[in-house]
Formats: C-alpha cells, sequence, structure tokens
C-alpha cells in the first residue's frame, strides 16, 4: 500500500523519552521535562515552526543491576525503545521533522527502527565524545549507552540486535561518528578495520567545523537531494568541551568548542534528507541553576531557525536523477521538495527489505511539484507494508 507522506519543514513532532536505564547513574530521564520548562516549545514556536509536543514515554530510571555486569539494565533498556519506536513511526508519517529528547543514547535503536518502517536506507550521524562501539564481551562497565553504535551495526546483546526483525539497523558504511575524543582499545582496534567513518574531535578541529560536517554527510550519502539517503542526527551533548558544558555524566576534556558544535549542527540541520533529531545525555542533575538547559535550549532553537530559513527559501532541486553524482553535498541551503521512493522494511512480515551492497536507491516516481513557500511542503511516496 502506497502512503504519500507530505513533509513539511515548518512542523516539528517533539517526543520525550525520559531514560536512564542504558547509563551509569540516574538524572537523563529528567532531561525531557527540564528543556521543555527552560523555553524549548515556546523557542521552537517563535522561531516559525508548529510544533506538535507528544508527550513523554515512561520513565525508565537506572538501577546498578549487580546480576548483568556485562549489560545492565537490559529488560529497562528494551521498555524504552519498544515504547518509543511507534511512537516516531506516527511522527514521521506526519510529515513533520522528530525531535526527540533523551534521556540516554540508547534512544537510537527506536529512531532509527521507527523511521525504518518507511525508509529502506537510513543513515546516522552520530554525534558524540564517545564512539560507544563496546559490546558485552569487551565492556569493563557494562554500560549499554556505551554500546550504541554496536548494536546498530547489528553487533552485541542479542535481544538488542534482534529488535529489528533484519538486522542491522544501520550499514556500518553508512555511521559516521563525528566529535570523537575518547577511544577504548577494543573500539580502535575494531576501527582499524571497519567501515564506519570517523571524524575525531582532533580532525574536526583540524578541518574546520563546517568542512567537516559537509565531509560527514557526504560520507553517508545524506547530501544527495535526490538519491540520497535519509539520516537521524544523534547529538549527544558530552561531545561539547566540558569547560564550556558540564551539565552531561561524562564531560569531554579537549572535546569540541560550543562554536565548533554550532557550526557543525547547522551544517547537518539544513540538510533535506535530515529525518530525525535526537538530543541525549544531558544530566540536570548538574545544572543546578538551569543555565545550561537554557544554553542547550538557545542552541537547539537557533540551529533549526536556521534549517526553516533554509529549507523554505531555497528553490527546489530540478536536477534529474541521472544527472546527479551520488553523495554531492551542496554548500548553500538546501531545497523544500524532495519526492522520492522509499520502501518500509516488512517488520510486521519478517521480511527483509535491505538490498545487497550493490543495489541502488529507488529513483523518483515523477518530478516533485514546487510548493508554495507559505506551505514549505514536499511529497515522499512511501511504500508500506500491510
Amino acid at each position: 500500500m502506497a502512503v504519500k507522506i507530505i513533509r513539511q519543514p515548518n512542523k516539528i513532532a517533539l517526543l520525550g523519552a525520559p531514560t536512564s536505564a542504558a547509563s551509569l547513574t540516574a538524572g537523563h530521564e529528567r532531561a525531557p521535562a527540564v528543556l521543555r520548562a527552560a523555553g524549548l516549545v515556546e523557542g521552537l514556536r517563535n522561531a516559525g515552526y508548529e510544533v506538535n509536543d507528544l508527550g513523554d514515554d515512561p520513565v525508565q530510571l537506572f538501577q546498578p543491576d549487580e546480576e548483568s555486569p556485562r549489560a545492565r539494565n537490559l529488560p529497562l533498556v528494551l521498555k524504552s525503545i519498544e515504547s518509543l519506536k511507534p511512537r516516531v513511526e506516527i511522527a514521521t508519517k506526519s510529515g513533520a521533522l522528530p525531535l526527540i529528547l533523551g534521556g540516554d543514547c540508547s534512544i537510537a535503536l527506536a529512531t532509527v527502527a521507527g523511521l525504518r518502517r518507511y525508509y529502506r536506507h537510513v543513515s546516522m550521524l552520530y554525534m558524540d565524545s564517545d564512539a560507544d562501539l563496546n559490546v558485552p564481551a569487551t565492556t569493563h562497565s557494562g554500560c549499554i549507552d556505551g554500546m550504541v553504535v554496536s548494536h546498530l551495526a547489528g553487533r552485541g546483546a542479542a535481544e538488542l540486535v534482534r529488535f529489528w526483525p533484519d538486522p542491522p539497523l544501520v550499514r556500518d558504511p553508512d555511521i559516521a561518528l563525528f566529535g570523537v575524543g575518547r577511544l577504548d582499545p577494543p573500539e580502535e582496534e575494531l576501527l582499524r578495520t571497519s567501515p564506519i567513518r570517523r571524524f575525531l574531535a582532533s580532525d574536526v578541529k583540524r578541518m574546520g567545523a563546517a568542512a567537516a560536517a559537509e565531509a560527514a554527510v557526504i560520507g553517508i550519502h545524506g547530501g544527495s537531494n535526490v538519491i540520497g539517503h535519509e539520516f537521524v542526527l544523534h547529538f549527544d551533548v558530552d561531545v561539547i568541551a566540558s569547560g564550556e558544558f558540564g551539565a552531561t555524566n561524562f564531560p569531554a576534556e579537549g572535546g569540541l568548542s560550543f562554536e565548533e558544535v554550532r557550526q557543525a549542527l547547522e551544517v547537518f540541520a539544513r540538510q533535506n534528507h535530515l529525518a530525525a533529531i535526537e538530543v541525549t545525555a544531558f544530566n540536570p542533575e548538574r545544572d543546578p541553576d538551569g543555565a545550561a538547559a537554557k544554553k542547550l535550549v538557545d542552541l537547539i532553537v537557533s540551529v533549526l531557525a536556521g534549517r526553516l530559513a533554509a529549507l523554505t527559501t531555497a528553490a527546489p532541486e530540478k536536477t534529474s536523477p541521472a544527472a546527479e553524482p551520488p553523495a554531492q553535498v551542496s554548500r548553500g541551503s538546501a531545497p523544500a521538495v524532495d519526492e522520492a521512493i522509499f520502501h518500509e522494511s516488512a517488520a510486521s512480515s519478517g521480511e527483509s527489505s535491505e538490498p545487497s551492497e550493490s543495489s541502488q536507491p529507488s529513483e523518483p516516481s515523477s518530478e516533485a511539484s514546487e510548493p508554495s513557500a507559505e506551505s514549505a511542503e514536499s511529497a515522499d511516496e512511501v511504500t508500506e507494508s500491510d
């Protein structure tokens, strides 16, 4: 069954995922409520967005879980992502941009799974000071937060790998780590041979934040206006240098400056193929005066205001699919129109929709019509399985 999703760049679906189950301490579960109280919804509306606040999932609170030292709180993590996934599906189908407030980083599994109902290819731009590439066999802490990327790529605890019936959720070449400054020895060993793309904090500083962000988008095929992949922007606030943002469990010594983070986020946010944004690892317990929450809200609003301006003022892309070079990123603003065929992975039937390495993304079924500047809408034709 074909479903016409009208993508509306001026609309945001706000979802709260109040979980600290995958972390090593409580506090993250308070972040969605605190960010709302700091003015996030009002700021986005003042920037020109229609915001549909879909509320929060049930709270999943960190427990020491000494009985499972290699994968702590696994049942609670599963409850969290099982609750969030269908809400991401609903938000995606509405045409609004899902903005998910964590919580810990495990929410990425639910976000990608929700998108994969409609999109065959979903890439991941993982902005985090940590690579999160451990698995239960290599972890010293048992913290599932430090294993998220591995589980996205189909490695790790069987219960999380099987959360998506046809793993991996994201192929290794479609993952880009951005701003990483801390790597455990097993993670370093894996990255020596893995096609996962990585932009270490030192690389970002050397290249310049905006240039590194452009390169990351190209790497995950997220910048081509016709044949690119939809992608998730995962923003873990611990990527910000500890001297400028300390309201997180593990502030990054030598992390990216606040301005470097802003510049990178601005590049990521203006991409037409951005399918969802996650904000994770903010811990209000480490922000007693609320200053960090206000700083974070101002950053999110500023970046998304820039996205809205880019998508509502740029001319639609006129290049035909055949002439479009793969993974080409425009250094200007992304267009407001992108009509393409996507296929829902048949999760309900257990069939795989993931193509082989040589498969090509589906071509547009028809030429997109140009919307009015007022509506700023774009239509995606989606094939949905019954």
